[in-house]
């Protein structure tokens, strides 16, 4: 298998001080789409051959670090989440947070801005996909479609993880070859037991985000962002662009009830269920999600040439 080089890394200085890594794919002349990853994952978890295949499908694909991992911003503060406090919010009690949903959302609609891209279409997967969401429902004028994968609209009782899942999600930073060991387990408890990825490549990766900064903290402060959303169900209800949804029948950490529920709740939405599927993005699933995201934005683009 032949590696693929990594793009030129840049950095956007946002509002109130944010800075987030991002790097780019394919023609700036193409549709643009907005990669955005799930919790505690650096924009690196978008595999760089995946992102060159949707530049050949026609996309300017602009991936990123939300704040607080890989190199973009820490939260200032440093703050530490308790284990106790990430329980509390899980059983649904109020819990403060150091960021919301919200400003993760904001932080990818001011991403845009420092592009001079006026909208996009984005692809969200696990908390990046309740991010797509959210920018969907606070910035409508920047999204042109969404594909939400592995994700969940934010209602209890639905899109649930198994709650034995929950401390092994807090890293305790135990050396490379212990953060290896934890991902290799991760990847056997939460992965797609249809499609089980080579070891290998699990330790390439692991490698990879170790020498991006791995942080504890920082991965526990945005499971507490996801564990206080709210719930978006109704305002799903009032997106207007062309929505889709793509989840495993067999993902343990958002139950599949999350992607029905999310696309029970967006008027007009498509969903795609795979079979052994889990919480992962599979390489022999990619054309199949490709094709998923190309129909989503050329459902857009007719719409645009109707009006």
């Amino acid at each position: 298998m032949t590696t693929a080089a990594e793009p030129t890394e840049s950095t956007a200085f946002l509002p109130g001080g944010v800075e987030l890594a991002y790097d780019t794919f394919g023609s700036p002349s193409a549709d643009p789409l907005l990669l955005i990853m799930g919790l505690g994952g650096p924009m690196t978890w978008w595999n760089t051959e995946l992102c060159e295949q949707l530049a050949q499908a026609g996309f300017y694909v602009v991936r990123y670090d939300n704040r607080d991992i890989g190199h973009s911003s820490p939260h200032p503060s440093d703050e530490r989440i308790t284990l106790a406090r990430l329980a509390r919010a899980f059983a649904g009690l109020p819990t403060p947070s150091p960021y919301a949903m919200d400003d993760l959302a904001d932080d990818a609609a001011a991403l845009l801005t420092h592009l001079g891209i006026d909208s996009a279409h984005v692809w969200g997967v696990s908390m990046g996909g309740m991010i797509a969401q959210t920018l969907a429902i606070r910035h409508p004028d920047r999204v042109r479609s969404v594909c939400s994968t592995m994700s969940t609209t934010g209602r209890r009782g639905v899109g649930f993880q198994h709650p034995t899942l929950l401390p092994a999600l807090v890293i305790k930073k135990p050396g490379l070859e212990g953060y290896i060991e934890r991902q290799i387990k991760g990847g056997v408890q939460i992965g797609s037991p249809g499609f089980p990825e080579p070891e290998d490549e699990v330790r390439r990766r692991a490698i990879d985000t170790w020498n991006r900064g791995v942080s504890g903290p920082a991965v526990a402060r945005q499971m507490l962002a996801v564990l206080t959303q709210p719930d978006r169900t109704e305002e799903l209800g009032r997106i207007k662009v062309p929505f889709s949804v793509i989840h495993g029948l067999t993902d343990k950490m958002v139950h599949v009830s999350g992607g029905r529920a999310t696309a029970a709740a967006v008027p007009g939405s498509e969903i795609t269920l795979f079979k052994g599927m889990g919480h992962d993005m599979p390489r022999a699933l990619w054309p199949a999600f490709i094709k998923v995201v190309r129909r989503t934005a050329d459902r857009a683009a007719d719409r645009t040439v109707s009006a």
